[in-house]
């Protein structure tokens, strides 16, 4: 089912997934600012504009572009009893035909970290990818040593397939990923932690 300029919204017990609007632009930056010293050691090299309004502007048009031509579902994650801003979620490179499958990216303020918001934002985003986009795999990938990030893969269902050498590059090195997966149609049993 494509998602062709239908508003995208994705509902849990405590957050509403939606795309970046134009009025998220200083909850965005104040967050992403907040949290750098937290985010940076995971993530690609911010350029000098990074968290300027003009970027922020680029981040929501293209994120209207990619839902309307269902090559993405990049999501803001909004606690649903105070419409605060806590993070991002990506379903990226979706690819059609015999695939049938995407990438899943996301990062979470510091202050959110660690009570369960992103562990529930990909079970909604996966749930929502497997039953209304008729996706057939979603893919991840993190940093080795990234252990919060590969606890929350697995405990929503991801299972480790291996390891990407030189995979992307994270704060200006190329760095080998270690890589998970969720299947609609899992037989493969339980995740081993720790692997890699």
């Amino acid at each position: 089912m494509l998602l062709n300029r239908r508003k995208v919204r994705i509902d849990s017990e405590r957050l509403v997934l939606r795309p970046p609007v134009h009025s998220d632009f200083r909850d965005w930056a104040e967050l992403r600012s907040a949290s750098a010293g937290f985010l940076v050691p995971w993530e690609p090299v911010w350029s000098p504009t990074h968290l300027s309004r003009k970027s922020f502007t680029n981040r929501v048009y293209w994120a209207q572009r990619s839902i309307s031509n269902d090559s993405a579902l990049p999501l803001f994650l909004v606690r649903r009893r105070d419409e605060t801003l806590l993070g991002a979620i990506t379903l990226d490179n979706i690819r059609r035909g015999p695939a049938q499958a995407g990438t899943l990216g996301y990062w979470i303020g510091e202050e959110f970290a660690r009570r369960g918001y992103m562990r529930e934002a990909i079970e909604a985003v996966v749930h929502h990818a497997f039953q209304r986009m008729d996706l057939s795999r979603i893919e991840a990938a993190c940093l080795p040593e990234n252990i919060a990030s590969r606890g929350v893969l697995e405990k929503s269902g991801f299972k480790y397939e291996g390891v990407a050498q030189s995979y992307l590059q994270i704060n200006g090195r190329w760095r080998t990923h270690v890589l998970y997966a969720a299947l609609r149609n899992d037989r493969r049993g339980r995740t081993m932690i720790g692997q890699a």
